[in-house]
């Protein structure tokens, strides 16, 4: 059985086309699924059987971030490129725009907020 050394999150970064930067403290990408279609017919027995249509949606990134009032969120900026860079160097790559934006500023504690990312088109 091969060995599997899982990576860390640490040094990870996130970056869109436009001039928002932020200090990311966790980014989570959801969402990314390939529908099936129903391939049965009436020489099927037992069960259904499916095969995987030709298009994925890549999903949506959730990216928590420590906030800074002088910095609004890309909320209306238009589709660009969104970068996912690894510590290890490697990067996912593909088509994005601001969906949503939630902040939270707590009493005696780091102001931070979530953007929401929907993704289109391939991921490279």
């Amino acid at each position: 059985m091969a060995t599997v050394n899982p990576d860390i999150g640490t040094g990870a970064s996130i970056t869109m086309t436009g001039t928002f930067a932020a200090r990311v403290l966790a980014i989570n990408w959801s969402g990314w699924a390939r529908g099936s279609v129903q391939s049965s017919d009436m020489a099927t027995t037992v069960a259904h059987t499916f095969i995987p249509t030709r298009l994925y949606d890549p999903g949506e990134l959730s990216v928590d971030i420590q906030l800074k009032t002088d910095e609004f969120p890309p909320i209306m900026d238009v589709i660009g490129t969104v970068t996912l860079t690894f510590d290890d160097g490697e990067t996912w790559a593909a088509d994005g725009f601001a969906t949503g934006f939630e902040l939270a500023a707590p009493l005696e504690d780091m102001m931070t907020g979530t953007l929401t990312i929907k993704l289109s088109g391939q991921v490279t």
